[in-house]
């Protein structure tokens, strides 16, 4: 092939502020990046796109188990090798804290499925599987839906925890809610006895979980242990529930805030096309959600001009009405000058519930239908 034939890949970093455990199931690994791989390929196969899209993977320990610098550093080092934008980080105590930092020294693109709405900035556009604000409006339609006016709260002590209490106090309010009792848990899993013991004592009709999901884990046994089985709602902690099965148990029993939705065709057809390139048809949030991800990077990087990273963030703000792979039907992603919240229409989250088989789970509801 002809040097003028061959261009270097464009490369975008992938930033997981976690660590995944060894026992994380192989595939549900490969979900992560594979939509990637598949959207950037058949753009090269269809001529969108005149080079490669080069995946560059991190993965480090951030918050609530690591550091902060942990993330810090691994950013710089996904600009250091050239990347274009970088997807990540994810947890919102990390996103808020490498704001500054994108800002004032990478000023390079990152794009985060967080729901912390203080993570935004010029350089920092959201995904966000779930919200600090729209996740207490959408407990507080279910718990009202479900005639529960009296709800205990279990609040992780984190940055993510605060925040949504702070505004499922308000939707408790709008709604005629009552908070009979909030009790604080650890952001890890530890012992929540006394935590549940106090909702239990407060007669709350409900529970609702504020965090980021591992403080979760002994909730269950500690319901068991009181013989009390309340409806019980959590928000996108819920989707944890696929990292292992000590999180699938944690979450048995619980309606959590989700992204996928079997009756949108556009994510149908997308898990058709994995399942071509796989041999599998993953039917959870990650590879629809990533997917919305790639194909909105896709439509960035074919739109900038120059191909830098400010062309990139210049390109993603004039991302208008692609068709989402997640959420219910009719959801869309948009940017814009001041838009940096991508999915748009409130049926970009559902409701579900996880089955008894540790694999399915169903659906529950639908934001924004009354």
């Amino acid at each position: 092939m002809s040097y003028e034939s061959t261009a270097e890949p464009i490369k975008i970093g992938y930033l997981m502020d976690f660590l995944l455990s060894d026992d994380y199931p192989r595939e549900r690994r490969e979900d992560l990046t594979i939509p990637f791989d598949i959207v950037f390929a058949d753009a090269v196969e269809q001529g969108l796109i005149d080079r490669p899209v080069e995946i560059v993977y991190r993965e480090v320990e951030g918050l609530p188990k690591g550091s902060v610098k942990k993330v810090i550093d691994a950013y710089a080092e996904l600009v250091d090798e050239g990347c274009l934008a970088v997807f990540g980080p994810q947890i919102g105590d990390n996103a808020v804290a490498i704001r500054d930092d994108i800002v004032d020294r990478f000023k390079v693109p990152a794009l985060s499925v967080t729901g912390s709405d203080d993570a935004l900035s010029e350089w920092f556009f959201a995904f966000p599987m779930g919200s600090h604000h729209d996740e207490p409006i959408f407990w507080a339609d279910l718990l009202t839906k479900g005639g529960h006016s009296d709800v205990g709260v279990l609040v992780e002590q984190s940055l993510v925890g605060e925040a949504y209490l702070k505004n499922f106090r308000k939707a408790c309010q709008r709604k005629s809610i009552r908070i009979v009792a909030e009790a604080s848990i650890a952001q890890t899993a530890r012992d929540v006895t006394e935590a549940v013991r106090t909702l239990y004592d407060a007669k709350a009709q409900a529970i609702v979980h504020c965090g980021f999901g591992f403080g979760i884990v002994l909730v269950n046994p500690a319901l068991a242990e009181l013989e009390w089985d309340p409806p019980r709602f959590a928000g996108t902690a819920w989707q944890n529930a696929w990292i292992n099965p000590v999180m699938w148990n944690a979450f048995m029993g619980w309606t959590g805030v989700d992204q996928y939705d079997e009756t949108n065709k556009v994510g149908q057809q997308f898990l058709d096309r994995f399942r071509e390139h796989s041999g599998r048809r993953p039917e959870w949030c990650v590879p629809v959600v990533n997917c919305d991800v790639a194909r909105t990077l896709l439509r960035a990087l074919t739109d900038a001009h120059p191909l830098s990273p400010r062309g990139v963030k210049e390109a993603l703000e004039r991302v208008k009405m692609l068709p989402a792979a997640s959420g219910a039907p009719g959801t869309r992603v948009s940017f814009g000058n001041w838009t940096r919240r991508a999915w748009m229409g409130a049926g970009y989250l559902v409701a579900r519930r996880l089955d008894a088989d540790g694999v399915n789970s169903h659906l529950v509801d639908r934001f924004g239908e009354e």
